[in-house]
């Protein structure tokens, strides 16, 4: 058995939902989710600090056990109202890699603050530091050699009149 195979499989089954009114409780969520299949696990996301500790964060993770009921629970209530809000339901890597195309720095924040400790984001955030380190180079590379000979000459013309 492939170890990534393994992961990969873990983050297709894995769905973000967002837009949750903050009534919605943990039993609701899981209500709404298990007619499309076998739930795993479910992380609802609460503030831990500042004056709203204790209320939802408004969104959730809900694993599934395989990439089929997730495809399916996702296609069936994304955008489908709940207490008067359209819920926003995606493959939990899909959602990350948006935000990575948005902002690949500010995503692995995010990923760090929102406590993703699955393998599921350790990969991704590999991913998200190999692409910031690509796209740095890209710059310095279009920066080119004319910047650094241009800093060069000026600190060598500050030395000549001493």
């Amino acid at each position: 058995m492939d170890p990534n195979n393994f992961v990969d499989e873990k983050c297709e089954s894995r769905l973000y939902i967002g837009n949750l009114d903050l009534r919605i409780t943990e039993a609701a969520l899981i209500k709404m989710f298990s007619p499309f299949g076998n739930i795993v696990s479910e992380d609802f996301l609460w503030h831990t600090r500042g004056p709203k500790r204790g209320e939802p964060r408004g969104y959730a993770f809900v694993q599934f056990s395989t990439k089929e009921e997730a495809k399916l629970a996702k296609e069936k209530m994304h955008g489908k109202l709940v207490c008067g809000r359209p819920l926003v339901v995606r493959l939990a890597s899909e959602k990350y890699l948006l935000e990575m195309a948005g902002n690949s720095g500010k995503a692995v924040g995010e990923a760090n603050k929102s406590g993703l400790t699955s393998s599921c984001s350790g990969q991704m955030y590999r991913s998200a530091k190999i692409a910031a380190i690509k796209n740095k180079l890209k710059a310095m590379e279009e920066e080119g050699p004319s910047t650094k000979k241009q800093k060069q000459s000026e600190n060598n013309s500050g030395t000549d009149n001493l």
